[in-house]
């Protein structure tokens, strides 16, 4: 009844501040609890549920840039982007969504400009040996993706309508409804664009002649990116039952349908209506979970289901009026996955893990490019299965209340290829209560199997590859200050080493085509600092900003392979020394002002990181602002905002000779009625 008495007295309070157009302070209440057994040494970055809300065009790939220290390959919006921890490349970056790893396996690698961050809900970043404890594979590191259910009652909705330069448009619409022991979810997202925006195209030079045919001049040309644009759909339904006390069965299925032309580089001076250059994608992925929890005691099941199709046609006109096939590349990929996880707790001071997980790939690839002497044209491609299986056991141990020690052995098998154990040990020390001063520090070894495009793409493909691995370190110690009125500080440094051998490489042969090879010795290392500031000013004014740097050298430590190879002891190619992030917010009864900043050194485009006009790529600055306002009337609210993305129109690239945006903007809006 008291608890009742003091809600009551909460809500009234807060309607009068309402009515009065005032702020009520409330005496600051103080909530003491422990870290997590299960996160004993973990160095991980969780992004917040706002950024990944923050509005629906953004992609995975967008939050991850101005979120976080980790570098964000980008050929534009819409179009490939990967992301690399610690000077990796993308491929030893494994994701998961929903506890099933969603990585590609002809390629390896995750792109995700195809994932919507309103999808999203929950989204944590694994660095370096704290990969392990979900998932082998993760040399640099990895991305855990999940959904969750709203805790909502009732018959819910939402609606957001968005409009942005180029002929861009948004939306997104969420169907839920829920009990007490049911709740489902559907979500929709689809975006179109011409991204037909105009740039100064670096690469060309134009001349200006006099009446008697002489250069007096030259200049460079303002050009529309051509053959850009996109149109992207994405359907998402949950559903979840609380079938009794302590258990929970879990349904998610994601469907994607994507129409992507790839834009015309800025070296090419065809006309953009003398060929196609598209790409295709359908891809569902589907999990069914059940989760069994007791006091303690803990155990999951999960059952999923992956399909892809992806088409790729260029097509081109030869000067006859007719369209010509080049390239006419198919590709269908099934993945049967299965995982058991359990967990066990003696007291508070033992935790024991186990997890086994199973992936069945089924993967075709056909490729209609090749011209035989009777002039019609060949199919080369392959078609492989391979098993994937996963294990792996953990004794996390909390002998005081400062200290934590976690041991983790996991072992894989891919095809016939079985990995040795893969051992990681974690650390980690409470040294201060007051300021949550933490050290942390872990050493692991980890495994990389190639691609299936690695062993058997034709023409080119190496069945002879030998896995990559390596050994990781890292030590750092955070901070979190809470106890101050009104403000909160928290912060953290790591230092990580790692060393990576046999990374594979694909090199021309004197055949004419490409292939893996097992090249190179990296040492990647460096430093990444992350701090927050949260600062209530009084009178309805918050001020929210965090920033990420890393400083992240990747040498090639290898042999030279000719007399003539300059790349030992460079930089790798598209791997920044520094990269770094602000983002801060300022909010005010209901309006909120967003500045997001990000940098990226120079990128070198060659190994041997030639300092040409195309061997590397300069470094930039990246600056958004946004302006919002939230609207609340007793039938629905409101949200109106709008963004300027490259405020100060800046000229970057971050692929060679794919041409960027300059100074855009959008405008949404969006409604939640109140049933």
């Amino acid at each position: 009844m008291r608890q009742l008495s003091v809600i009551l007295i909460l809500l009234l309070s807060s309607v009068a501040a309402w009515a009065q157009e005032d702020i009520i302070d409330i005496e600051e209440i103080t909530v003491l609890g422990t870290r997590p057994i299960r996160d004993i040494g973990v160095q991980q970055t969780k992004i917040d549920s706002v950024a990944l809300k923050e509005n629906i065009s953004l992609s995975m790939a967008d939050v991850l840039t101005f979120n976080s220290s980790i570098f964000v390959k980008s050929y534009g919006r819409a179009t490939l982007s990967t992301v690399s921890f610690r000077g990796t490349s993308p491929s030893h970056t494994q994701v998961t969504w929903n506890g099933m790893r969603i990585n590609n396996p002809m390629l390896g690698s995750t792109d995700f400009s195809t994932i919507p961050s309103f999808f999203i809900d929950d989204a944590t970043l694994l660095h370096g040996t704290s990969s392990v404890n979900e998932t082998g594979g993760g040399l640099g590191g990895a991305v855990k993706l999940s959904t969750t259910p709203t805790d909502s009652e009732g018959f819910t909705l939402q609606y957001v309508q968005g409009v942005g330069s180029y002929m861009t448009f948004d939306e997104y619409l969420r169907l839920g409804w829920g009990n007490h022991r049911w709740h489902t979810s559907t979500r929709v997202a689809l975006s179109t664009s011409r991204n037909d925006f105009r740039y100064t195209n670096r690469d060309k030079k134009l001349n200006i002649y006099d009446d008697e045919m002489n250069i007096i001049s030259q200049y460079y040309p303002t050009e529309r990116n051509r053959s850009g644009s996109w149109r992207d759909l994405h359907i998402l339904q949950e559903a979840y039952c609380d079938i009794r006390q302590g258990d929970r069965i879990a349904l998610r299925a994601w469907y994607t349908n994507s129409n992507r032309e790839l834009a015309m580089l800025t070296t090419d001076y065809a006309d953009d209506s003398d060929y196609d250059n598209r790409q295709r994608e359908d891809t569902f992925r589907g999990v069914l979970s059940w989760d069994h929890l007791r006091s303690t005691w803990k155990m999951d099941a999960n059952a999923g289901y992956i399909y892809t199709w992806l088409g790729y046609d260029y097509l081109r006109d030869p000067g006859n009026g007719t369209m010509s096939v080049m390239t006419r590349s198919r590709s269908r990929i099934n993945t049967i996955y299965g995982d058991v996880k359990g967990e066990y707790y003696i007291g508070n001071k033992w935790l024991f893990t186990a997890d086994i997980a199973l992936y069945q790939h089924f993967v075709e690839s056909r490729d209609k490019s090749i011209i035989l002497q009777d002039g019609d044209r060949g199919i080369v491609g392959y078609s492989q299965a391979r098993v994937e299986l996963s294990g792996a056991v953990s004794a996390k141990w909390s002998p005081t209340d400062n200290i934590g020690l976690s041991l983790v052995l996991r072992e894989e098998l891919h095809g016939t290829r079985i990995s040795p154990i893969i051992p990681a040990l974690f650390v980690d020390a409470l040294i201060s209560k007051r300021g949550n001063i933490t050290a942390k520090a872990s050493v692991s070894r980890n495994y990389r199997t190639p691609s299936l495009n690695d062993l058997y793409f034709l023409p080119g493909g190496n069945p002879n590859l030998r896995s990559e691995r390596g050994w990781s370190y890292d030590a750092g110690i955070s901070f979190a200050v809470n106890n101050i009125e009104r403000v909160k500080i928290n912060g953290s440094a790591t230092w990580f080493d790692s060393y990576i051998s046999d990374w594979i490489l694909w090199l021309p042969t004197p055949k004419g085509f490409f292939s893996p090879r097992n090249v190179k010795d990296v040492h990647a290392y460096g430093v990444e600092l992350k701090a927050g500031l949260w600062c209530d000013m009084g009178k309805g004014w918050t001020m929210d900003v965090a920033a990420n740097y890393s400083w992240t050298p990747s040498i090639n430590c290898g042999e030279p392979m000719t007399p003539a190879d300059r790349s030992v002891g460079k930089q790798l190619p598209y791997v920044p020394k520094h990269t770094a992030t602000i983002n801060g917010t300022l909010a005010w009864r209901g309006w909120s002002f967003q500045y997001k900043w990000c940098y990226y050194s120079k990128r070198y485009t060659m190994s041997s990181n030639d300092n040409t006009l195309t061997g590397q790529l300069p470094d930039y600055y990246m600056s958004n602002i946004a302006l919002a306002k939230q609207l609340h009337f007793s039938w629905a609210d409101l949200s109106i905002k709008g963004c300027i993305n490259n405020l100060f129109d800046e000229e970057y690239l971050s692929v060679l000779a794919r041409p960027m945006p300059g100074i855009n903007f959008q405008l949404f809006v969006g409604i939640t009625p109140k049933w």
